[in-house]
């Protein structure tokens, strides 16, 4: 979890212009909350400025809220990437989650590693893991392949709607047979050899 000012993050939003906003606590602090307008440096080290402080957590989102559709509406950017502790969560199939087993990309460290007993099915049953970690930013497909890690999928898309199971292992098969024929390229042109006749 990132921190500035001894504030911890509690969400943030990125803008497709690379400008953002971030919601901070520090329950210590005279002001316990904060809103930020931030952006990332050259470094890729997130930098906040022109905050907001108060002491309500309710009219605090609000004015986070506010900051970005303010911005948006001022400068017609979308929103490109919404960033909170746990909010994106990857399994790791293959293996218990142990030292070298998950990336820790910069600015970016996992906010939590959970381990299970045993590998367990996960996701209504659509899978089996042996434990999984929470980050703050998403991983890229590069980073979570490499260290064969499952991202954690959207259930409604495992899920057939009629009675809630997984798909069966054949649809699964028939739709990924289609998706693969769908994605070769032309076949290799055929040499032409002499014709021997019936040898």
């Amino acid at each position: 979890m990132d921190k500035n000012q001894g504030y911890a993050i509690l969400k943030a939003v990125m803008l497709e212009n690379g400008r953002g906003f971030a919601l901070g606590e520090h329950p210590t602090a005279p002001s316990p909350y904060v809103t930020w307008a931030c952006y990332d440096d050259k470094n890729g080290q997130r930098q906040y400025e022109w905050g907001h402080y108060g002491n309500d957590l309710t009219a605090m989102e609000k004015d986070f809220a506010d900051r970005v559709q303010d911005y948006q509406r001022l400068y017609k950017v979308k929103v490109v990437q919404i960033e909170a502790p746990g909010l994106y969560k990857y399994y790791s199939t293959q293996r218990p989650v142990d030292i070298g087993t998950f990336p820790k990309p910069p600015h970016n460290a996992p906010d939590e590693i959970v381990n299970y007993d045993q590998r367990v099915p996960v996701e209504g049953s659509a899978f089996l893991a042996w434990g999984h970690l929470t980050y703050t930013k998403p991983l890229t497909e590069k980073q979570a392949s490499d260290y064969e890690l499952r991202p954690a999928p959207n259930i409604s898309e495992l899920r057939r709607e009629s009675c809630g199971r997984p798909r069966p292992i054949a649809q699964q098969m028939k739709e990924a047979a289609a998706l693969t024929e769908a994605n070769r390229g032309d076949p290799a042109p055929k040499k032409k050899v002499p014709d021997r006749g019936d040898r």
